[in-house]
């Protein structure tokens, strides 16, 4: 049931074919009050026929020093210049009372408790229905120029009253006559927007060019969401009578009666009158109505004015001291006055046009310049920076929508995974929303700033019913690929300082949508940067890389390091260091997650070199049996030292001046991830020792300490130095892989050990000698140590005594 109604809910906001609750200018018939300026014989402006309130009064009829109390006076009193409409009287025959549809209680109730979540969209709505009013006189004028005759200008006027918590809106559209609102604001049966674009598609006359909204459904009956009470009083040009609609939050019934007060006719169109509730006055100030209107609808196509408070500076006269002005009088008749002034500021009150920027995304992208996007995003944004680039386009076919994106040049503080408010969503230039989270673009490119403007997407009042929605995931499909089109952009830009500066500020995002995104990892892995041992401090793309592979180089080598020095000193990379072969070093600590997740660039694999069964394509199967049979004893022998503290130990291909390395194994973690998921707050102490890969001791044969020790298992494996060479061999090669020993104080002690072993007697039988040979005080002076033993204490003379 719900789902049928809210196609048909703009049935009431709308007439039928007509707009059903519209605002208008408040205007008055009066032949007295001129239209449109033109010059007289004298040079002074002169105005052509046209019906005019207070409110538009032009400053010459001596209204400019119209202050908000006479306002307020003229709203609540029933005097000339009246802008809202007035009560009921039920004395007036004519006064007629309808029940409302029973959908429509429902309806009422609905929107009043649950629908909305936020009610400073009742404004929104209301102006989006006083727009199709003025859009669906526009169009039928086109047959009808007759439509037009009283020459009322096309646009919407809102007016707020805080103290006595009125809002008043009015629009010069189409109006409505009695059977319309009776049609329109008293059942759901049907949509006077949808019936008149059908008429319109029908007759061939319209289709793609029309610029009704349409589907605000609930468009009028948002009203009650701030007002307990709602009066509308309106006016068609087909009809030669003026209705006044009257009706009230938690009633069942509504009344219609004919305005007969000649002072409150409107020459076309609706006013709009909502009596707010206690604890919905503050939408009645004419500041929060300004920025409502500029955030929802900035860029509707009619212009909208606010009734603003504004000021001007004023010189005016100063009375002067009687005292200084007998002095003046001392200096002779003769001596001229100055008149004294000071300047003040007079305050008045005005129509403002609250929507002067215009929707940009419409214009054709030749037509419109860098400088303009520049500044459209600024205001847009309130960014006080340029974007580092922009994309504007238009997409057709399934379904169609305008858009223009932006990347920042700097990012906010916010977290990576905060909600931001960064994609404005439009429907037909009526902002709806910027409160996403996920549905037009992944976290993470949240930092992509942009708005979208569709006229195929229905305007839903949940994000929930969004989220749902089909044409939502269409377009983000083709949000998400312009935008990597343009930071594509910015990485083959000639200046490479730019993306230098995009990916410092967002390379965190790039890496995060490698973990989260693997339909579009095609997208984002040539978008990635990484330090490199052959780099010199510059980050290189994945495209680089390939270009500098040698040609026998079959996978993309990395390491990963809490730092580049740490990379650079890594005992892994000094066979592929004398082979010239590039390696990636990731020092992020989400670098190595986003390297796992894309597996493979190019049908490049990407390969750890601090893991095991590395393979560098030089093997020389016969050398390597030969070295394994030299030393497959001592390898023996050290597994059987170290016990359950390694997997096995083999011999070494990846090193060349270090005597051994400690290697993770193929599915574990690597040092560097161990290290990092130990610093995690929330880890599990039993799911880390399970993901804890086996250890793999490598030794080099060609060192001395390993030969050394092939001699040593060889003549005796139950020497104790030996084995104690073989422990500190293994704790120095874990910290030198880049783990953490379980017992650093032992490792230590261990050292301290072996150290006072080869320093013992090393410098104490050259100390003595180095006694004897010192040199006698020379005459005169006296020796040090002979002055610091007469030194006596107070005490030991006491005890001398």
């Amino acid at each position: 049931m719900l789902g049928a109604s809210r196609r048909s809910l703009s049935a009431v906001a709308r007439l039928r074919g007509a707009a059903s609750c519209r605002a208008l200018s408040p205007s008055v018939s009066s032949p007295d009050f001129p239209n449109k300026v033109s010059e007289s014989e004298h040079g002074a402006p002169q105005f052509q026929k046209r019906s005019f309130t207070l409110l538009s009064v032009p400053s010459s009829f001596g209204f400019h020093k119209f202050q908000q109390s006479d306002l307020r006076e003229s709203i609540t009193t029933n005097k000339r210049y009246e802008s809202s409409a007035a009560a009921v009287d039920s004395a007036d025959s004519s006064c007629e009372k309808f029940e409302y549809q029973a959908e429509v209680n429902r309806l009422m109730d609905l929107i009043v408790h649950s629908l909305y979540s936020n009610k400073e969209v009742f404004l929104r709505e209301l102006v989006s229905n006083a727009s199709d009013a003025l859009d669906k006189l526009r169009y039928l004028s086109v047959t009808e120029p007759d439509l037009l005759r009283d020459g009322v200008d096309l646009d919407v006027r809102i007016q707020a009253d805080k103290d006595n918590g009125i809002v008043t809106i009015i629009d010069s559209g189409i109006g409505m006559t009695k059977q319309e609102l009776v049609d329109s604001l008293g059942t759901i049966a049907h949509s006077g927007t949808a019936k008149f674009l059908k008429a319109l598609k029908e007759s061939q006359e319209a289709g793609k060019d029309s610029n009704l909204i349409g589907q605000f459904g609930v468009g009028f009956y948002s009203a009650f969401l701030v007002a307990d009470k709602v009066i509308v009083s309106t006016k068609s040009p087909k009809s030669d009578k003026q209705y006044v609609w009257e009706g009230e939050a938690n009633s069942s019934s509504y009344t219609i009666r004919e305005e007969t007060d000649p002072e409150k006719l409107l020459p076309r169109g609706t006013r709009l009158t909502l009596f707010l509730k206690n604890e919905d006055k503050g939408f009645a100030h004419p500041e929060k109505i300004q920025k409502l209107v500029k955030n929802y609808s900035q860029f509707v196509s009619f212009p909208i004015y606010t009734w603003q408070e504004k000021g001007h500076t004023k010189e005016v006269e100063v009375d002067e001291d009687p005292t200084e002005a007998k002095k003046e009088g001392d200096d002779g008749p003769t001596a001229e006055k100055q008149k004294k002034t000071k300047t003040v500021i007079e305050k008045y009150w005005d129509w403002e046009l609250t929507n002067e920027t215009q929707p940009i995304w419409l214009r054709n992208p030749k037509e419109v310049t860098t400088q303009e996007y520049n500044e459209f995003y600024r205001k847009t944004f309130n960014e006080y920076l340029d974007p580092l680039a922009s994309s504007h386009f238009t997409t057709e076919g399934e379904v169609e929508f305008r858009s223009i994106l932006f990347v920042p040049s700097v990012k906010k503080e916010e977290l990576i995974d905060s909600k931001t408010k960064n994609i404005r969503l439009y429907v037909k230039r009526v902002f709806i929303s910027d409160d996403f989270d996920g549905e037009l673009f992944p976290r993470y490119l949240s930092f992509v700033k942009g708005v979208v403007d569709s006229n195929d997407l229905p305007l839903n009042v949940s994000r929930e019913i969004l989220q749902e929605s089909r044409i939502v995931r269409i377009m983000r499909k083709r949000l998400v690929r312009k935008a990597f089109d343009m930071i594509l952009g910015i990485s083959l830009s000639e200046n490479r300082e730019d993306y230098e500066r995009f990916w410092e500020n967002f390379g965190k995002f790039i890496k995060l949508g490698c973990i989260e995104d693997k339909e579009n990892h095609k997208r984002l892995a040539p978008l990635l940067r990484f330090f490199s041992n052959q780099s010199d401090n510059e980050v290189i793309s994945l495209d680089e890389y390939v270009e500098n592979m040698k040609p026998e180089q079959k996978d993309i080598y990395y390491v990963a390091a809490d730092s580049v020095t740490s990379a650079k000193n890594a005992p892994f990379l000094e066979r592929l260091t004398e082979k010239e072969c590039e390696v990636l070093f990731l020092v992020d600590p989400m670098d190595e997650v986003a390297i796992q997740n894309l597996k493979s660039y190019k049908e490049k694999n990407f390969v750890d070199i601090s893991k095991e069964d590395l393979d560098l394509g030089d093997k020389d199967e016969e050398k390597e049996k030969e070295i394994k049979q030299e030393f497959s004893k001592t390898c023996d022998w050290i597994k059987k030292r170290l016990g359950d503290k390694v997997a096995r130990v083999d011999i070494s291909h990846r090193l060349s001046s270090s005597p051994c390395v400690l290697v993770s194994g193929k599915f574990g973690w690597s040092a560097n991830m161990e290290r990092l998921m130990r610093a995690q707050t929330m880890g599990d102490p039993v799911s880390l020792e399970f993901m804890r890969s086996r250890r793999v001791f490598e030794i080099n044969p060609d060192h001395p300490i390993i030969k050394s020790l092939n001699v040593a298992c060889e003549a005796n494996p139950d020497d104790p130095e030996a084995l104690r060479a073989v422990d500190v061999l293994f704790e120095t090669a874990l910290i030198s892989s880049g783990f953490i020993p379980d017992n650093p104080r032992e490792l230590s002690g261990k050292i301290y050990e072996m150290m006072g072993t080869a320093f013992a007697g090393k410098w104490t039988s050259g100390s003595a000698e180095v006694e004897h040979s010192q040199p006698s005080p020379l005459p005169g002076t006296q020796n040090n140590e002979a002055s610091e033993a007469e030194v006596v204490e107070p005490v030991q003379v006491e005890q001398q005594k």
